[in-house]
């Protein structure tokens, strides 16, 4: 071969190596742009007190705060329609959504109190679900009653439809957090969190705090009165078994048996301690497919199995007050007072 032949073939050789490597590296960045997610900051620690935990939380998981500058965030929802998040920011009066494209913005306002008179304290609305229609339940505050928003989830409005706001004759005094069976019966709590004078306000016309059921069939009853701040309730997944928290400065879970009716048989306590280490008490609640229940309490979130043995911990390190699955149960979303946070599960 010619000298010159394999000189100058070196160079085409080299120039053509060198366009297809810039090429290459042009394309792989122009992938790594598109595909790219959002580095969080990250926060707070896991507890692990049972090998268990293990399954559901991996050993790399961190705890993600993904939102902020709320008043009070409540209630969250997944919408796997949508593949977004809804929750209420009480104080202001307003739901927020938050996805992995848009990240937080407002939803809808007002979403609890309608009324013309200023008002202070908590009116917004705070628990939030879907009924079997997929339309938005909203637990009003400021309105003091279970409420069907009158829009679809794509175009929300501010127009709400009564389901409920009265225990014979008697105004509710703020329902927080709610739940549906498969049959369409709906669950609530109702403390007295969203009046202004909270347990002495003079509006309030209950002299109780209860646990209430409202049948398919129109008929409202009401399941206990003695827990003295009804807040997060669920089911198990056989719905056997409803879980109801208890807002007390102390950690309090109690639990009721119910009938194939959704009748309740017996209630017993779930968990009661009195360890109080960290920040809030227990407030919101929910169940995964397999019947753990994770439930927020002082510190963070803590995660029981379906006997009341501890598990773990989620500490975020403020005062958390509820939080979602997505629909796959691939993340954990935490409303921390004024964050929006999230943890990834198994």
């Amino acid at each position: 071969m010619p000298t010159y032949y394999t000189k100058y073939s070196l160079i085409y050789f080299s120039i053509i190596s060198l366009v297809l490597l810039i090429g290459s590296c042009r394309k792989h960045s122009v992938v790594s742009a598109t595909n790219s997610k959002e580095i969080y900051p990250t926060t707070g620690e896991i507890l692990r007190f049972d090998p268990r935990i293990d399954l559901l939380i991996p050993l790399k998981s961190q705890i993600e705060i993904i939102a902020e500058g709320f008043t009070w965030s409540e209630g969250p929802l997944w919408v796997a329609d949508g593949q977004y998040l809804l929750f209420s920011d009480i104080p202001p009066n307003k739901i927020m959504k938050w996805s992995e494209q848009d990240g937080s913005t407002t939803y809808l306002t007002p979403s609890g109190y309608t009324g013309e008179v200023p008002r202070g304290g908590e009116p917004g609305s705070n628990g939030l679900i879907l009924d079997h229609e997929g339309n938005l339940v909203l637990c009003q505050h400021g309105d003091r009653r279970m409420a069907k928003m009158k829009a679809t989830l794509r175009s929300p409005k501010a127009n709400f439809e009564t389901i409920i706001d009265k225990y014979q004759g008697e105004r509710f005094n703020s329902p927080n957090d709610a739940v549906y069976d498969r049959s369409g019966n709906l669950y609530f709590t109702d403390p007295a969190y969203g009046l202004e004078g909270r347990m002495t306000d003079t509006l309030k016309e209950l002299d109780f705090q209860g646990v209430f059921r409202y049948s398919n069939e129109g008929v409202l009853s009401l399941i206990a009165d003695d827990i003295p701040r009804p807040n997060g309730i669920g089911f198990s997944p056989d719905q056997k078994t409803l879980y109801v928290s208890s807002s007390e400065q102390h950690p309090m879970w109690t639990k009721f048996k119910l009938s194939d009716r959704g009748e309740v048989i017996n209630k017993s306590v779930f968990y009661d301690s009195n360890e109080a280490e960290g920040l809030g008490a227990p407030d919101g609640l929910k169940v995964d497919k397999n019947g753990n229940i994770w439930a927020t309490g002082p510190g963070g979130v803590w995660i029981f199995d379906n006997e009341g043995i501890i598990l773990g911990k989620i500490v975020t390190g403020q005062r958390t007050s509820n939080c979602a699955f997505d629909d796959t149960e691939s993340y954990l979303y935490m409303t921390c007072d004024d964050y929006l946070m999230r943890i990834k599960l198994k």
